[in-house]
């Protein structure tokens, strides 16, 4: 089976970064309630869907308490858990960075879901918004004309700068190219998230003809990595980062002045006293979304299906979108920010203007759009052995 070493697990990272930015990070304390129940979901989660470590509401309402499990979020770790690893009898949802229904969906690994089973997904404008049938997002949720995975947060990826190295501000993916920052550059060891952002400059700016950022043929593909090794070669990267706190550290220690990353990394060094800047680049942002599903499983009793959908239902509604935005700075659904404001006993109203002013944020980068990134491309094969020819180089 195909492995995808590069595509790290989010979930390691993102328990890396609250590490790091410690308690501050969000004003909720986390804590766990154990209480009698008719049964536990087993909730395989990547890092990001933790509301820290509360599900007190959804016990309340449903009768049923949660078990999360971390899980891998790289293409080949979901498939070799759910296909070899007992994962189908293991895990009721999986909790993952979408756009990987091809796979799942062609090996029966999922349900379609039944949406007329979640109340709050009629009332998720953010669906018809960014994720709508026909549109590039609809591929984080859905396969052909099937809904199988449920939004849970959706966010744009750009770059980080230290302005005070930078001499200003930055606008483009070209400040990862620029000579002027010669040595003091860093790149995810990712070819979806680095390799699509430098394929979408290398169109905008027209120093390529590329169709389909997210989906390049095999002379595009060739094309942006030998533009890549050139600049490798050339001494442009201090670095190709693979972990949150190496990045953060980077960044930190000024040890690069210009970075491909995510913006918790910006948020985690600004707390540190660190004046980084994630950039709103003239050539979009690299959006995308987590998607939850249900596991396919035949022997599952009716009663555990039902639990699974209210567990969905509650995922789409305004106190888990709130405590998931707070915590992680991702937009998550049109509920959130006007529960936390309507909430002050949950959510100080500091808070609650931190959840609001992340969720325009996040807005405002999907309304500017990008390029959304591709979990499976279709050369997914061809894109791993071109991403090691450009490590080896």
């Amino acid at each position: 089976m195909l492995t995808l070493n590069h595509d790290r697990s989010r979930r390691d990272l993102l328990k890396q970064s609250l590490a790091l930015a410690g308690a501050g990070l969000t004003g909720l304390a986390p804590w766990r309630r154990a209480m009698a129940a008719a049964g536990t979901i087993e909730f395989g989660d990547i890092g990001v869907g933790d509301p820290n470590g509360d599900w007190s509401k959804y016990t309340a309402a449903s009768d049923w308490n949660v078990n999360l499990v971390a899980f891998g979020n790289a293409p080949s770790a979901v498939l070799n858990v759910l296909l070899a690893g007992g994962g189908a009898q293991t895990y009721d949802i999986i909790n993952i960075v979408g756009g990987m229904q091809k796979p799942l969906v062609e090996n029966d690994l999922v349900e379609a879901l039944d949406t007329s089973k979640m109340p709050n997904w009629g009332s998720n404008t953010y669906i018809g918004q960014y994720l709508a049938k026909g549109t590039p997002g609809f591929d984080f949720i859905g396969y052909n004309d099937g809904i199988y995975g449920v939004p849970s947060v959706l966010q744009g990826d750009s770059f980080a700068y230290l302005p005070e190295a930078t001499g200003g501000a930055l606008d483009s993916y070209g400040a990862l190219f620029d000579p002027k920052f010669k040595g003091y550059v860093a790149l995810e060891d990712n070819y979806t998230t680095a390799g699509q952002k430098t394929a979408l400059y290398l169109k905008q700016s027209g120093l390529a003809t590329i169709d389909k950022p997210h989906d390049l043929t095999e002379s595009e593909l060739k094309t942006v990595i030998d533009f890549l090794i050139e600049k490798k070669k050339e001494g442009q990267f201090r670095v190709i980062w693979s972990s949150f706190e190496q990045s953060v550290n980077l960044l930190v220690n000024k040890e690069v002045h210009v970075m491909d990353c995510w913006e918790p990394m910006v948020f985690v060094a600004k707390s540190k006293g660190v004046d980084a800047v994630y950039a709103d680049p003239k050539e979009g942002y690299l959006l995308w979304a987590m998607a939850a599903y249900i596991v396919k499983n035949a022997d599952r009793a009716p009663e555990r299906q039902e639990a699974a959908y209210k567990l969905l239902d509650f995922m789409l509604g305004g106190w888990y979108g709130a405590t998931i935005t707070g915590a992680r700075g991702y937009m998550t659904n049109p509920q959130a920010a006007e529960y936390a404001k309507n909430n002050p006993a949950e959510f100080p109203k500091e808070q609650a203007d931190k959840i609001a002013a992340i969720d325009a944020n996040v807005k405002s980068k999907f309304d500017k759009g990008g390029t959304w990134q591709n979990r499976w491309p279709t050369n997914v094969e061809l894109y791993e052995s071109e991403w090691a020819r450009f490590k080896a180089a």
